[in-house]
């Protein structure tokens, strides 16, 4: 039997970690990669584990990249703490990684919850991530911010989804939201020369109505509307956070 590496990034993820853990059991390591929380994780997870590694968080694709060359196994499963790994995955996951397959990756498709209610909508029902690969011919690509797999063979798909229990509260959805946009920030301040009305306001609104109508969140109710305003509020942060940063650089 081909054996099988989960690792678990996580940051305070005290109300997620346990059930995490237990969703990646038929692991045979199950590897803790900490930003140093000031919580419980890693208390829970200590009994729960084999590997509990810590490093000072850069960014989601550089404390992967850390962790992965450390995994036992030649192929690993990727979960961040809010996700979930059903029983139908995880017959999929252990049949794929036991039939010689010629891939190095797979695309697993996500059912996402929000505010406790399933999301069929709102720019979210084509969300897929590559999350089962292998170790040594798989990477993250160097972004601050939803930074993929890049890989030197071919990725395929699998048919069962993982769980994403995401934001429980609309506060959480926009502090995340926040913090990643003043990563994008960091990308984006070299894609653009300058800041106009266009990226301060017209992108905004054009961020609004491509997830509230183009990609159908009014047809996911109040939720649709959250998400819709939010995304919007995210690219009006990004482009805040690049004019800071720009004038910080010229009063140094």
């Amino acid at each position: 039997m081909t054996k099988l590496t989960s690792i678990i990034p996580t940051g305070n993820e005290q109300n997620n970690i346990v059930e995490a853990i237990q969703s990646v059991r038929f692991s045979d390591e199950i590897m803790v990669v900490d930003s140093f929380s000031t919580d419980d994780t890693v208390k829970l997870a200590r009994p729960l584990v084999d590997t509990i590694l810590q490093r000072e968080y850069e960014h989601s694709a550089s404390q992967k990249n850390w962790a992965i060359p450390q995994a036992k196994h030649e192929w690993i499963l990727l979960l961040d703490a809010d996700e979930r790994v059903t029983s139908e995955l995880q017959k999929e996951v252990i049949s794929m990684i036991n039939s010689n397959t010629e891939y190095s990756g797979f695309w697993i498709r996500r059912e996402n919850y929000f505010m406790g209610k399933k999301v069929r909508f709102s720019g979210w029902q084509g969300d897929k991530v590559i999350r089962l690969f292998k170790r040594d011919e798989c990477k993250y690509e160097n972004k601050h911010v939803h930074a993929e797999i890049l890989s030197s063979g071919k990725i395929g798909i699998l048919d069962h989804k993982l769980l994403h229990n995401t934001f429980v509260s609309k506060e959480a959805y926009l502090k995340k939201l926040d913090r990643y946009a003043q990563l994008q920030a960091k990308d984006y301040d070299k894609r653009v020369k300058y800041l106009t009305s266009f990226h301060t306001v017209i992108k905004p609104i054009i961020r609004f109505l491509k997830h509230y109508f183009l990609q159908l969140g009014i047809l996911d109710g109040y939720v649709g509307f959250v998400i819709s305003s939010y995304q919007a509020k995210a690219v009006a942060m990004r482009y805040k956070y690049i004019q800071e940063f720009r004038k910080a650089e010229k009063t140094k």
